[in-house]
């Protein structure tokens, strides 16, 4: 009998807290019933020989084996997101610890929805994970889309000696530390020998004259 009472103790236990784990699988419910399926639920009889279920969903995984006459059911992370899934950290800290540092080079042929468990994935390199703000989904993101840069050339013409000319660069950074612009090599002055605004630099001749085959070399990131 005293057997018999620390078995369903222990039953309740581990029922109680399963069933808290369970709760996290499915943060997005949370009310309604969870339609159950017995091909993995785990049944369990509290103490009062109440039959209940026990089963996990949404990216925990339920592993049971039996050894030595002894079944045991292990609930872990790790499997397929079957809804959206928020975690609000309501101003705690979230942190992964042990990550390892990495100087590999970045990606330049990921693929969208890629699956590297088992080595399936079929890019190469690294990608940076990103926060899209509107939805708030975790995605990731080639380095070459997160610094842009470009460059443009121009020839002064017969005009340009009496007007100060426009040049298109289109995607141009419109921030000053982030655009260089020289003159037959030699770097001009922002604010005073040019000008940025949106896909746009407009040479300025104030202080030093333009001629005809000058060539004018536009760099730019951002």
């Amino acid at each position: 009998m005293k057997s018999f009472v620390l078995k369903h103790r222990r039953s309740i236990l581990i029922g109680g807290l399963m069933l808290f784990i369970t709760s996290l699988g499915w943060a997005q419910q949370t009310s309604g019933d969870i339609s159950l399926n017995t091909s993995t639920a785990v049944r369990v009889i509290d103490n009062k020989g109440t039959i209940k279920y026990l089963q996990s969903s949404n990216g925990i995984t339920t592993l049971t084996n039996s050894t030595a006459d002894v079944t045991t059911t292990t609930w872990q992370l790790g499997g397929t997101l079957t809804t959206d899934t928020y975690i609000d950290v309501d101003g705690n800290v979230f942190a992964l610890d042990g990550i390892d540092l990495t100087t590999a080079s970045a990606s330049t042929n990921a693929v969208s929805g890629d699956d590297a468990q088992g080595g399936g994935a079929t890019g190469t390199g690294y990608t940076l994970l990103v926060r899209n703000e509107a939805t708030g989904a975790i995605e990731k993101l080639l380095a070459s889309g997160l610094i842009l840069s470009g460059s443009s050339s121009y020839t002064a013409v017969a005009i340009d000696e009496t007007t100060d000319p426009t040049i298109t660069v289109t995607g141009i950074s419109t921030t000053a530390a982030q655009v260089w612009v020289y003159r037959n090599g030699a770097k001009l002055v922002t604010g005073t020998d040019y000008t940025v605004a949106t896909n746009s630099v407009t040479l300025v001749s104030t202080n030093y004259p333009i001629y005809t085959g000058d060539f004018f070399e536009i760099q730019w990131v951002k």
